[in-house]
Order: C-alpha cells, then structure tokens, then sequence
C-alpha cells in the first residue's frame, strides 16, 4: 500500500488498512468497534485488518479508563512509522539543513529563515485568502493549508470556529526549531484580521494528536 500521496483514499472503494489509517489520522484514537461502525466494517473485518496494521507496527493499542465499572478500553492511535504513511515534506533532509543553518549562522541565522519562511506564507496566505468574513477567510485558509498537506478543516461552534489541522507535514523540522509554530500563529492571527482573536489549543509538539486553533470573534465595546 502506497500512503504517501497527498490524501489518502478515504472513500468506500478505499483499501480497508488505508481507511482505518486515514480515520484515526483525522478522527483521533478509535476503538476497533467505533471503526467497523464508522466505516461500515463487519467487527470481525475491522478487528482483521487492526491486527494487520498493528503487525505492521503502524498502530498501537492505548489503554482508556472504563468510564464506569468493567474493563479499561484500548484505543488504537498511530505509530511514528503510521504518522510517516502521510506527507512529512521532506523532513530528514529538512532537519540536516536546519543543523547546518544553526552551526554556520547561529540562532540569529535560524531566526532569519523562519522571518523569511514567515514573510513568503504571508504573501501567499493574504493572495488566497481575501474573503470578506471571517469565516470566508477561514475556509479559504483551510483550503490552502490542506494543499501544503496539513489535512486542515474549520468546525464552528458557539464559542466561534476551530482550525483543525490532522498531519503536520513539517512536524520533524519543527521539533527542531519551533520558531516554525510560532510564526503560523502569528499569520493565522492576520488571516482573520483584527475583530477575531487565535489560540491554539492542542498542538502536537506537546504531545496531542494534532493541532488545533480557536478563533474568537472580540467582543465589541458598548
């Protein structure tokens, strides 16, 4: 099975291993109940293909406290290697040159590659995403997001929206310098201009299975 393509088939002719993958990339840890019912799976097909994949090393099983009274629940979640079944932009090759940077420049040199980096997404961002709402710019956002490989969407909800981000194509080199995240903070602030406010409250460098922003529409003054 080939999952480095840019989006994996996630329709009903999709291979089954591919489709469990995509749904627990984009869905979060799953009990193998929860993917047969999602995917329309029998529960002894689904538990089939679990162990196929788990053989394979490309998930593992996580332990859930029960709720109530009986057994904890085992969640399946993507391995390393399963995470590397989707677009990683490149990382080994990114990581050297970041190494490089930072041994012949220094800090000072990293900081001027993520300005730089910074100033060419925000050309890019503010061409694609000119939408005369908020949420307009979000979706157009998204949309563009999705096409670098971050496997983004907008939710709303009463609070305002989310940005949700499943993959983080350049998750190796930002561990490497998180200069990275904090500069698509900063754009994603733009992006949605001065009546909304963004925070990110999960965010995969500190352990969560993906990213995700709030943005809040600012209250306005009496």
């Amino acid at each position: 099975m080939n999952y480095a393509s840019k989006s994996l088939d996630n329709s009903a002719e999709g291979k089954p291993a591919e489709r469990i993958l995509f749904f627990i990339k984009s869905k979060g840890p799953s009990p193998t109940a929860r993917l047969a019912q999602m995917l329309e799976m029998t529960p002894e097909a689904a538990r089939q293909q679990v162990q196929k994949l788990v053989a394979a090393g490309f998930i593992e099983g996580r332990q859930q406290d029960a709720a109530g009274v009986g057994r904890p629940r085992q969640d399946w979640v993507l391995t390393d290697a399963g995470n590397r079944r989707f677009p990683d932009t490149h990382a080994q090759m990114t990581v050297q040159l970041i190494g490089s940077i930072r041994q012949l420049f220094g800090e000072e040199g990293l900081d001027k590659l993520v300005a730089q980096r910074e100033n060419e997404a925000r050309l890019l961002y503010q061409q694609a995403c000119h939408g005369a709402t908020v949420p307009e710019r979000l979706a157009q956002l998204a949309a563009i997001r999705t096409e670098e490989g971050y496997m983004a969407r907008i939710e709303a909800d009463a609070q305002g929206w989310l940005l949700i981000e499943d993959h983080c194509p350049i998750c190796v080199a930002a561990r490497t310098c998180q200069g990275f995240c904090r500069s698509e903070l900063q754009l994603f602030a733009e992006i949605a201009g001065p009546g909304a406010s963004v925070t990110r409250e999960q965010h995969v460098l500190a352990g969560a299975t993906r990213c995700v922003y709030r943005i809040a529409p600012l209250q306005k003054l009496a």
